[in-house]
Protein backbone atom coordinates (compact mmCIF):
# COMPACT_ATOMS: atom_id res chain seq x y z
CA UNK A 1 0.00 0.00 0.00
CA UNK A 2 0.88 3.59 -0.25
CA UNK A 3 0.88 6.55 2.34
CA UNK A 4 2.16 10.26 1.94
CA UNK A 5 2.97 9.71 5.76
CA UNK A 6 3.85 6.96 7.66
CA UNK A 7 4.12 7.52 11.68
CA UNK A 8 5.30 4.73 13.85
CA UNK A 9 4.11 4.99 17.38
CA UNK A 10 1.17 5.60 18.49
CA UNK A 11 1.65 7.23 21.85
CA UNK A 12 1.14 10.96 22.51
CA UNK A 13 3.62 11.97 19.50
CA UNK A 14 2.37 9.78 16.97
CA UNK A 15 -1.14 10.22 16.83
CA UNK A 16 -0.96 13.84 17.44
CA UNK A 17 1.31 14.13 14.06
CA UNK A 18 -0.95 11.67 12.54
CA UNK A 19 -3.88 14.32 13.94
CA UNK A 20 -2.18 17.15 12.70
CA UNK A 21 -1.69 15.69 9.33
CA UNK A 22 -4.75 14.54 8.15
CA UNK A 23 -6.25 17.86 9.75
CA UNK A 24 -4.17 19.12 6.86
CA UNK A 25 -5.50 16.85 4.30
CA UNK A 26 -2.62 14.69 4.45
CA UNK A 27 -2.92 11.61 3.45
CA UNK A 28 -1.04 9.64 6.74
CA UNK A 29 -1.16 5.71 7.91
CA UNK A 30 -0.11 4.97 11.33
CA UNK A 31 1.56 1.87 12.72
CA UNK A 32 1.17 1.01 16.49
CA UNK A 33 2.76 -2.27 18.03
CA UNK A 34 0.15 -2.35 21.12
CA UNK A 35 -3.63 -2.96 21.05
CA UNK A 36 -4.03 0.06 23.11
CA UNK A 37 -2.84 2.69 25.56
CA UNK A 38 -0.75 1.49 28.59
CA UNK A 39 -2.78 1.10 31.84
CA UNK A 40 -0.64 2.70 33.32
CA UNK A 41 -1.55 7.11 33.02
CA UNK A 42 1.80 8.02 32.97
CA UNK A 43 2.12 11.60 31.92
CA UNK A 44 -1.19 13.94 33.22
CA UNK A 45 -2.55 17.61 32.70
CA UNK A 46 -1.23 19.35 29.20
CA UNK A 47 -0.20 22.76 29.18
CA UNK A 48 -2.27 26.16 27.60
CA UNK A 49 0.08 26.14 24.55
CA UNK A 50 -0.95 21.76 23.69
CA UNK A 51 -4.68 23.02 24.53
CA UNK A 52 -4.69 26.20 21.42
CA UNK A 53 -3.03 23.40 19.08
CA UNK A 54 -6.36 21.29 19.79
CA UNK A 55 -8.25 23.84 19.89
CA UNK A 56 -7.46 24.90 16.22
CA UNK A 57 -8.53 21.30 15.09
CA UNK A 58 -11.91 21.50 16.73
CA UNK A 59 -10.75 19.43 20.04
CA UNK A 60 -11.32 22.07 23.10
CA UNK A 61 -14.87 21.30 23.82
CA UNK A 62 -13.36 17.53 24.12
CA UNK A 63 -11.30 17.69 26.98
CA UNK A 64 -11.69 19.37 30.78
CA UNK A 65 -9.50 21.84 31.45
CA UNK A 66 -6.57 22.35 33.33
CA UNK A 67 -6.05 22.39 37.35
CA UNK A 68 -3.39 24.28 37.02
CA UNK A 69 -2.51 26.86 39.08
CA UNK A 70 -1.63 30.51 37.67
CA UNK A 71 1.80 31.57 38.08
CA UNK A 72 2.76 28.01 39.88
CA UNK A 73 1.81 25.17 37.41
CA UNK A 74 1.41 22.41 39.51
CA UNK A 75 2.05 22.95 42.76
CA UNK A 76 4.24 20.17 45.31
CA UNK A 77 4.20 20.24 48.82
CA UNK A 78 6.74 18.19 51.46
CA UNK A 79 4.54 16.61 53.85
CA UNK A 80 4.61 13.57 56.65
CA UNK A 81 1.61 11.95 54.77
CA UNK A 82 -1.45 13.40 52.63
CA UNK A 83 -3.52 14.61 55.67
CA UNK A 84 -0.46 14.83 57.66
CA UNK A 85 1.81 17.96 58.42
CA UNK A 86 2.34 20.04 55.62
CA UNK A 87 6.34 21.72 55.28
CA UNK A 88 7.95 23.63 52.57
CA UNK A 89 6.60 24.14 49.17
CA UNK A 90 8.68 23.53 46.54
CA UNK A 91 8.33 25.07 43.11
CA UNK A 92 9.64 23.85 39.41
CA UNK A 93 10.27 27.80 39.02
CA UNK A 94 10.33 30.26 41.39
CA UNK A 95 6.53 31.49 41.44
CA UNK A 96 5.96 33.86 37.87
CA UNK A 97 5.14 37.38 38.83
CA UNK A 98 1.57 37.35 38.44
CA UNK A 99 0.04 39.33 35.50
CA UNK A 100 -3.27 40.73 34.39
CA UNK A 101 -2.23 39.87 30.59
CA UNK A 102 -4.52 37.13 29.51
CA UNK A 103 -1.44 34.86 27.53
CA UNK A 104 -4.20 32.60 26.19
CA UNK A 105 -7.45 31.59 25.43
CA UNK A 106 -6.85 28.84 26.08
CA UNK A 107 -6.46 27.12 30.31
CA UNK A 108 -4.45 23.63 29.22
CA UNK A 109 -6.08 20.01 29.03
CA UNK A 110 -6.75 18.16 32.85
CA UNK A 111 -6.52 14.49 31.43
CA UNK A 112 -4.38 11.64 31.93
CA UNK A 113 -2.25 10.24 28.81
CA UNK A 114 -4.09 6.84 28.82
CA UNK A 115 -7.12 9.10 28.11
CA UNK A 116 -5.97 11.54 26.28
CA UNK A 117 -4.52 9.21 23.59
CA UNK A 118 -7.64 7.31 22.40
CA UNK A 119 -9.74 11.02 22.35
CA UNK A 120 -6.74 12.62 19.69
CA UNK A 121 -6.85 8.69 17.70
CA UNK A 122 -10.40 9.36 17.60
CA UNK A 123 -10.14 12.85 16.12
CA UNK A 124 -7.38 11.78 13.97
CA UNK A 125 -9.53 8.96 12.60
CA UNK A 126 -12.39 11.38 12.03
CA UNK A 127 -10.22 13.48 9.92
CA UNK A 128 -9.06 10.49 7.55
CA UNK A 129 -6.22 9.12 9.35
CA UNK A 130 -5.60 5.20 8.65
CA UNK A 131 -4.66 4.00 12.43
CA UNK A 132 -3.49 0.22 12.39
CA UNK A 133 -3.07 -0.69 16.28
CA UNK A 134 -1.47 -4.37 16.84
CA UNK A 135 0.95 -3.74 13.98
CA UNK A 136 4.48 -3.84 14.37
CA UNK A 137 6.69 -2.67 12.23
CA UNK A 138 9.94 -5.05 11.23
CA UNK A 139 12.14 -3.12 9.01
CA UNK A 140 12.18 0.03 6.99
CA UNK A 141 14.33 1.51 4.20
CA UNK A 142 14.23 4.49 2.06
CA UNK A 143 15.63 6.19 -0.90
CA UNK A 144 15.94 8.79 -2.50
CA UNK A 145 11.92 8.76 -3.30
CA UNK A 146 10.67 7.92 0.16
CA UNK A 147 10.33 4.73 2.62
CA UNK A 148 9.54 1.85 2.37
CA UNK A 149 8.41 -0.11 5.76
CA UNK A 150 7.52 -4.08 6.07
CA UNK A 151 5.03 -4.15 8.68
CA UNK A 152 2.79 -6.77 10.58
CA UNK A 153 -0.56 -6.89 12.21
CA UNK A 154 -2.70 -9.89 12.80
CA UNK A 155 -1.43 -11.47 9.27
CA UNK A 156 1.26 -12.01 6.75
CA UNK A 157 3.49 -9.31 7.03
CA UNK A 158 3.01 -6.76 4.14
CA UNK A 159 4.80 -3.74 2.28
CA UNK A 160 3.95 -0.07 2.82
CA UNK A 161 5.22 3.06 0.69
CA UNK A 162 5.62 6.44 2.27
CA UNK A 163 6.96 9.74 1.27
CA UNK A 164 8.26 10.25 4.47
CA UNK A 165 8.25 8.81 7.61
CA UNK A 166 7.71 10.37 11.47
CA UNK A 167 9.47 7.90 13.90
CA UNK A 168 7.72 8.32 17.32
CA UNK A 169 8.63 5.04 18.34
CA UNK A 170 9.55 5.43 22.21
CA UNK A 171 12.96 6.60 23.88
CA UNK A 172 14.32 3.59 23.02
CA UNK A 173 13.35 4.59 19.28
CA UNK A 174 14.65 1.16 17.25
CA UNK A 175 14.48 3.27 14.25
CA UNK A 176 16.80 6.37 15.62
CA UNK A 177 19.19 3.38 16.53
CA UNK A 178 18.87 1.78 12.84
CA UNK A 179 19.84 5.12 11.91
CA UNK A 180 23.19 5.44 14.09
CA UNK A 181 21.55 8.63 15.67
CA UNK A 182 23.63 9.56 19.02
CA UNK A 183 22.14 11.39 22.21
CA UNK A 184 23.87 14.19 24.33
CA UNK A 185 22.45 14.71 27.77
CA UNK A 186 22.75 13.41 31.69
CA UNK A 187 22.06 9.85 30.42
CA UNK A 188 20.49 7.34 33.08
CA UNK A 189 19.86 8.58 36.57
CA UNK A 190 18.01 6.76 38.51
CA UNK A 191 15.02 3.60 38.47
CA UNK A 192 12.09 3.81 40.18
CA UNK A 193 8.72 1.48 40.94
CA UNK A 194 5.12 2.90 41.15
CA UNK A 195 2.26 1.51 42.43
CA UNK A 196 -1.37 3.14 40.70
CA UNK A 197 -4.62 3.04 42.83
CA UNK A 198 -7.94 4.25 43.56
CA UNK A 199 -8.83 5.94 46.47
CA UNK A 200 -11.26 8.73 47.54
CA UNK A 201 -8.78 11.47 48.59
CA UNK A 202 -10.73 14.33 46.80
CA UNK A 203 -10.72 16.40 49.51
CA UNK A 204 -6.62 17.07 50.43
CA UNK A 205 -6.65 18.47 46.97
CA UNK A 206 -9.05 21.56 47.62
CA UNK A 207 -5.69 24.15 48.39
CA UNK A 208 -4.19 23.35 44.67
CA UNK A 209 -1.43 21.53 45.65
CA UNK A 210 -1.27 18.00 43.99
CA UNK A 211 1.92 16.51 44.45
CA UNK A 212 3.70 15.55 47.80
CA UNK A 213 7.00 14.46 48.37
CA UNK A 214 6.43 11.87 51.75
CA UNK A 215 8.73 12.00 54.06
CA UNK A 216 10.27 8.52 54.24
CA UNK A 217 7.85 6.74 51.54
CA UNK A 218 8.09 8.02 48.09
CA UNK A 219 6.11 10.77 45.78
CA UNK A 220 2.29 10.57 45.74
CA UNK A 221 0.37 12.78 43.00
CA UNK A 222 -3.37 12.31 41.61
CA UNK A 223 -4.13 11.96 38.31
CA UNK A 224 -7.12 14.07 39.20
CA UNK A 225 -10.02 11.60 38.51
CA UNK A 226 -9.83 9.51 41.95
CA UNK A 227 -6.76 7.56 40.40
CA UNK A 228 -3.38 8.13 42.29
CA UNK A 229 0.30 6.96 42.01
CA UNK A 230 2.83 6.49 44.60
CA UNK A 231 6.56 6.81 43.01
CA UNK A 232 9.02 4.57 45.38
CA UNK A 233 12.23 3.13 45.12
CA UNK A 234 13.22 0.31 42.88
CA UNK A 235 13.09 -2.90 44.41
CA UNK A 236 10.45 -5.77 44.50
CA UNK A 237 7.11 -5.22 46.85
CA UNK A 238 4.90 -7.49 47.93
CA UNK A 239 0.73 -6.64 47.74
CA UNK A 240 0.97 -6.24 51.30
CA UNK A 241 4.02 -4.11 51.09
CA UNK A 242 2.59 -1.76 48.53
CA UNK A 243 -0.57 -1.35 50.92
CA UNK A 244 1.78 -0.50 53.63
CA UNK A 245 3.23 2.11 51.61
CA UNK A 246 -0.13 3.55 50.20
CA UNK A 247 -1.26 4.24 53.93
CA UNK A 248 1.71 5.48 55.01
CA UNK A 249 1.36 7.84 51.95
CA UNK A 250 -1.89 9.01 52.73
CA UNK A 251 -1.67 9.09 56.79
CA UNK A 252 -5.17 7.30 57.06
CA UNK A 253 -6.06 3.20 57.16
CA UNK A 254 -9.83 3.56 57.09
CA UNK A 255 -10.26 4.20 53.52
CA UNK A 256 -11.14 1.52 50.30
CA UNK A 257 -8.36 1.49 48.45
CA UNK A 258 -8.07 -0.22 44.96
CA UNK A 259 -4.18 -1.84 43.28
CA UNK A 260 -5.09 -1.02 40.08
CA UNK A 261 -1.26 -1.74 38.68
CA UNK A 262 2.45 -1.52 39.41
CA UNK A 263 5.39 -0.18 37.08
CA UNK A 264 9.07 0.20 36.80
CA UNK A 265 10.31 3.01 35.57
CA UNK A 266 14.06 4.13 33.84
CA UNK A 267 14.60 7.57 34.25
CA UNK A 268 17.09 9.39 31.69
CA UNK A 269 17.60 12.19 29.87
CA UNK A 270 19.02 12.69 26.49
CA UNK A 271 18.38 14.67 23.25
CA UNK A 272 19.29 13.32 19.75
CA UNK A 273 21.65 15.12 18.37
CA UNK A 274 19.98 14.79 15.13
CA UNK A 275 16.25 14.96 14.76
CA UNK A 276 16.00 13.89 10.91
CA UNK A 277 18.04 11.42 8.06
CA UNK A 278 16.82 12.23 4.92
CA UNK A 279 12.89 11.21 4.90
CA UNK A 280 12.50 10.22 8.14
CA UNK A 281 11.84 12.61 10.90
CA UNK A 282 12.03 12.00 15.33
CA UNK A 283 9.49 13.27 17.00
CA UNK A 284 8.36 13.03 20.64
CA UNK A 285 10.37 10.74 23.07
CA UNK A 286 12.51 9.47 19.98
CA UNK A 287 13.64 12.89 19.75
CA UNK A 288 14.13 13.48 23.17
CA UNK A 289 14.15 11.87 26.52
CA UNK A 290 12.75 14.36 29.32
CA UNK A 291 12.60 13.32 32.73
CA UNK A 292 8.66 13.85 33.85
CA UNK A 293 8.97 17.28 35.76
CA UNK A 294 6.70 20.25 37.08
CA UNK A 295 7.50 21.04 33.68
CA UNK A 296 6.12 18.73 32.20
CA UNK A 297 8.22 19.06 28.93
CA UNK A 298 8.52 15.64 27.41
CA UNK A 299 4.49 15.02 26.13
CA UNK A 300 3.94 18.69 25.77
CA UNK A 301 7.59 19.06 23.59
CA UNK A 302 6.64 16.17 21.85
CA UNK A 303 3.14 17.31 20.40
CA UNK A 304 4.71 20.34 19.49
CA UNK A 305 7.24 18.71 17.70
CA UNK A 306 4.15 16.74 15.92
CA UNK A 307 2.55 20.13 15.16
CA UNK A 308 5.67 21.57 13.74
CA UNK A 309 6.30 18.74 11.78
CA UNK A 310 2.48 18.56 10.22
CA UNK A 311 2.54 21.70 8.59
CA UNK A 312 5.77 21.39 6.93
CA UNK A 313 5.33 18.22 5.49
CA UNK A 314 1.69 19.36 4.44
CA UNK A 315 3.29 22.44 2.53
CA UNK A 316 6.24 20.06 0.75
CA UNK A 317 3.77 17.83 -0.36
CA UNK A 318 0.95 19.89 -1.87
CA UNK A 319 3.52 21.62 -3.27
CA UNK A 320 3.56 24.81 -2.01
CA UNK A 321 7.33 24.46 -0.33
CA UNK A 322 10.04 22.85 -1.50
CA UNK A 323 11.46 20.02 0.59
CA UNK A 324 14.46 22.57 2.11
CA UNK A 325 11.48 23.71 4.47
CA UNK A 326 11.27 19.96 6.25
CA UNK A 327 15.32 21.23 6.98
CA UNK A 328 14.12 23.86 9.49
CA UNK A 329 12.55 21.29 11.55
CA UNK A 330 15.62 19.76 13.20
CA UNK A 331 16.83 23.63 13.40
CA UNK A 332 13.52 25.03 15.28
CA UNK A 333 12.71 21.99 17.26
CA UNK A 334 16.11 20.63 18.67
CA UNK A 335 16.92 23.60 20.14
CA UNK A 336 13.57 23.98 22.03
CA UNK A 337 14.17 20.33 23.38
CA UNK A 338 18.08 21.22 24.60
CA UNK A 339 16.44 23.75 26.23
CA UNK A 340 13.82 22.44 28.34
CA UNK A 341 16.93 19.36 29.44
CA UNK A 342 18.85 22.31 30.52
CA UNK A 343 15.58 23.98 32.20
CA UNK A 344 15.13 20.58 34.12
CA UNK A 345 18.41 20.49 35.62
CA UNK A 346 18.57 24.07 36.55
CA UNK A 347 15.55 23.46 38.69
CA UNK A 348 15.56 21.59 42.24
CA UNK A 349 13.78 19.36 41.35
CA UNK A 350 14.54 15.86 42.28
CA UNK A 351 16.08 14.83 39.40
CA UNK A 352 19.56 16.57 40.54
CA UNK A 353 19.66 13.81 42.85
CA UNK A 354 22.20 15.39 45.24
CA UNK A 355 24.67 17.12 42.92
CA UNK A 356 24.20 21.00 42.83
CA UNK A 357 21.42 22.13 40.48
CA UNK A 358 22.87 23.53 36.62
CA UNK A 359 23.77 26.94 36.47
CA UNK A 360 21.83 28.11 34.08
CA UNK A 361 19.13 31.42 33.58
CA UNK A 362 15.75 29.80 34.55
CA UNK A 363 12.73 31.10 32.50
CA UNK A 364 9.25 30.80 34.11
CA UNK A 365 6.27 28.90 32.82
CA UNK A 366 4.80 31.58 30.32
CA UNK A 367 8.04 31.93 28.54
CA UNK A 368 8.29 28.61 28.47
CA UNK A 369 4.75 27.67 27.41
CA UNK A 370 4.31 30.72 25.01
CA UNK A 371 7.65 32.39 24.40
CA UNK A 372 10.08 29.76 22.87
CA UNK A 373 12.15 31.60 20.32
CA UNK A 374 12.51 29.44 16.95
CA UNK A 375 15.71 30.84 14.22
CA UNK A 376 15.74 29.18 10.72
CA UNK A 377 15.46 30.14 7.99
CA UNK A 378 11.87 29.95 7.76
CA UNK A 379 12.19 33.02 9.63
CA UNK A 380 13.41 36.08 9.21
CA UNK A 381 14.97 38.53 11.59
CA UNK A 382 15.68 36.20 14.62
CA UNK A 383 19.45 37.22 15.41
CA UNK A 384 21.63 35.19 17.58
CA UNK A 385 21.98 37.79 20.05
CA UNK A 386 18.01 37.07 21.03
CA UNK A 387 17.42 34.82 24.69
CA UNK A 388 15.53 31.59 23.92
CA UNK A 389 12.37 32.10 25.53
CA UNK A 390 10.81 35.44 27.19
CA UNK A 391 7.53 36.41 28.36
CA UNK A 392 4.95 37.23 25.25
CA UNK A 393 5.12 41.06 25.72
CA UNK A 394 8.57 41.23 25.93
CA UNK A 395 8.73 39.80 23.15
CA UNK A 396 6.52 41.90 21.35
CA UNK A 397 5.74 40.09 18.13
CA UNK A 398 9.23 39.36 17.48
CA UNK A 399 9.79 37.36 14.50
CA UNK A 400 10.23 33.46 15.77
CA UNK A 401 7.64 33.69 18.62
CA UNK A 402 4.16 32.70 18.31
CA UNK A 403 1.86 35.23 17.25
CA UNK A 404 -0.10 36.74 21.05
CA UNK A 405 -3.39 36.30 21.77
CA UNK A 406 -6.22 38.88 22.13
CA UNK A 407 -9.45 38.74 21.91
CA UNK A 408 -11.02 40.25 18.24
CA UNK A 409 -14.36 39.39 19.18
CA UNK A 410 -16.95 37.31 21.14
CA UNK A 411 -14.82 34.40 22.16
CA UNK A 412 -12.39 34.86 19.19
CA UNK A 413 -8.65 35.52 19.86
CA UNK A 414 -5.87 36.22 17.25
CA UNK A 415 -4.99 32.69 17.64
CA UNK A 416 -8.39 31.39 16.06
CA UNK A 417 -7.55 33.65 12.39
CA UNK A 418 -4.38 31.80 11.96
CA UNK A 419 -2.95 27.81 11.49
CA UNK A 420 -5.02 27.16 8.49
CA UNK A 421 -2.42 29.14 5.94
CA UNK A 422 -0.01 31.99 5.58
CA UNK A 423 -1.84 34.96 7.20
CA UNK A 424 -0.89 38.71 6.93
CA UNK A 425 -1.74 40.88 10.26
CA UNK A 426 -2.25 44.73 9.66
CA UNK A 427 -4.92 47.20 9.24
CA UNK A 428 -4.06 48.88 6.42
CA UNK A 429 -5.23 49.09 2.62
CA UNK A 430 -1.98 48.53 1.01
CA UNK A 431 -1.17 45.70 2.80
CA UNK A 432 -4.61 44.16 2.23
CA UNK A 433 -3.90 44.43 -1.52
CA UNK A 434 -0.24 43.40 -1.13
CA UNK A 435 -1.63 40.00 0.85
CA UNK A 436 -4.19 39.84 -2.26
CA UNK A 437 -1.24 39.67 -4.59
CA UNK A 438 0.95 37.55 -2.66
CA UNK A 439 -2.03 35.05 -2.33
CA UNK A 440 -1.56 35.23 1.58
CA UNK A 441 -4.73 35.39 3.66
CA UNK A 442 -5.21 39.08 5.65
CA UNK A 443 -6.60 39.77 8.44
CA UNK A 444 -7.04 43.02 9.76
CA UNK A 445 -6.62 43.92 13.48
CA UNK A 446 -6.65 46.99 15.18
CA UNK A 447 -4.53 45.75 18.20
CA UNK A 448 -1.76 45.63 16.47
CA UNK A 449 0.62 47.21 19.69
CA UNK A 450 0.54 43.11 20.69
CA UNK A 451 2.51 42.54 17.64
CA UNK A 452 5.07 45.84 18.00
CA UNK A 453 3.55 47.08 15.01
CA UNK A 454 1.96 51.18 14.22
CA UNK A 455 -0.69 51.64 11.85
CA UNK A 456 1.47 51.30 9.02
CA UNK A 457 2.54 47.87 10.33
CA UNK A 458 2.41 44.46 9.13
CA UNK A 459 3.01 40.40 10.41
CA UNK A 460 3.25 37.51 8.65
CA UNK A 461 2.35 34.56 10.56
CA UNK A 462 2.97 30.97 9.88
CA UNK A 463 0.87 28.16 9.55
CA UNK A 464 1.51 27.16 12.68
CA UNK A 465 0.89 30.51 14.23
CA UNK A 466 4.36 31.37 14.79
CA UNK A 467 5.79 35.34 13.15
CA UNK A 468 7.73 34.49 10.29
CA UNK A 469 8.56 38.45 9.25
CA UNK A 470 7.25 41.19 10.08
CA UNK A 471 7.55 45.07 8.67
CA UNK A 472 7.26 48.18 11.71
CA UNK A 473 6.50 50.18 8.89
CA UNK A 474 4.58 50.65 5.15
CA UNK A 475 7.82 49.97 2.56
CA UNK A 476 7.71 52.11 -0.46
CA UNK A 477 6.21 49.01 -2.59
CA UNK A 478 4.67 46.37 0.23
CA UNK A 479 3.75 43.76 -2.81
CA UNK A 480 7.06 43.28 -3.94
CA UNK A 481 8.49 43.17 0.26
CA UNK A 482 5.98 41.14 1.02
CA UNK A 483 6.56 38.37 -1.81
CA UNK A 484 10.04 38.01 -0.97
CA UNK A 485 9.46 37.72 2.57
CA UNK A 486 6.86 34.83 2.00
CA UNK A 487 9.17 33.54 -0.52
CA UNK A 488 11.77 33.35 1.54
CA UNK A 489 10.72 31.96 4.73
CA UNK A 490 7.86 29.43 3.08
CA UNK A 491 10.34 27.94 1.04
CA UNK A 492 7.62 28.50 -1.62
CA UNK A 493 7.34 27.61 -5.61
CA UNK A 494 5.33 30.16 -6.27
Amino acid sequence: MKTSVLVVGGGLAGTSAALFLAWRGVDVTLVEKHPGSSPHPRAVGFNARVGELLRAVGMEDRLPPSRMTKGFGVRRVRAESLVGKRFDETFWTPPAELSDIEYSPSTGVGVAQDRMEPILRDKARELGADIRMSTRMLEFSQDADGVTAIVQGDGEPYEIRADYLVAADGHRSPIREALGITRTGRGYMHTSRSVLFRAPLQEYLKDGIGQFVIDDVGFLTTYGDGRWVLMLDDREYTEPELREKIVRAIGRDDLEIEIITTGRWTISAGVADRFSAGRIFLAGDAAHTLPPSRGGFGANVGIEDAHNLAWKLAAVLNGESRPELLDTYDVERRPVASLCHQQIFARNDGHNRGTDPEDAPLYDNYAMHYGILYRSSAVLGAGEELPPAQRPEQWNGQPGTRAPHVWVGPGKSTLDLFQRGWVLVADHPEWEEAAQQAGVQYERVEQLDVFGLSEKGASLVRSDGYIAWRSTDLPNDPSEVLRAAFSSSSAGTR
